[in-house]
């Protein structure tokens, strides 16, 4: 079966509520927001600077949702994932799916998450309100004086 609404992007806009596109096969709906924290490892944070390799994280993000669409049996699938400075308080990801009982809309959801985390080439750069580097707060003072 064809999934009628199939929403695979990557964005530099604003994350916005899409539009509710449902169809009769769906029982079951998760709506997932990726919010940006304001706070990482106890220190504040502007936001968070995400870098990607645009054709091959399309491309995967892709073979994941149509691996996801067969494996929970999904009706319905926006995967969108913001690139650039996102700002804390900010959505970088918003997921949707759609299913026809909710133990396949939430396992499809969490499976999604985790997939797109490992095998995504999105790459984020915390900037903390201080201006320093996320690496330097890791960096001993001996590799700082060599």
């Amino acid at each position: 079966m064809a999934i009628p609404f199939w929403e695979v992007s990557i964005t530099s806009d604003r994350l916005e509520f899409p539009p509710h596109a449902f169809n009769l096969h769906s029982g079951a709906v998760i709506d997932f927001w990726g919010i940006v924290r304001g706070l990482e490892d106890g220190c504040e944070l502007e936001g968070i600077d995400y870098e990607v390799h645009q054709a091959m994280a399309e491309h995967q993000m892709n073979l994941l949702a149509e691996k996801a669409r067969n494996e929970f049996c999904l009706t319905n699938l926006i995967l969108c994932h913001r690139v650039g400075f996102v700002p804390a308080g900010d959505a970088s990801l918003f997921l949707r799916v759609a299913a026809g009982h909710r133990a396949a809309a939430f396992s499809g959801s969490q499976w999604l998450i985790q997939e797109l985390k490992q095998k995504v080439p999105i790459w984020k750069r915390p900037i903390f309100k201080d201006k320093e580097p996320a690496v330097d707060k890791k960096m001993s003072k001996e590799a700082l004086t060599v």
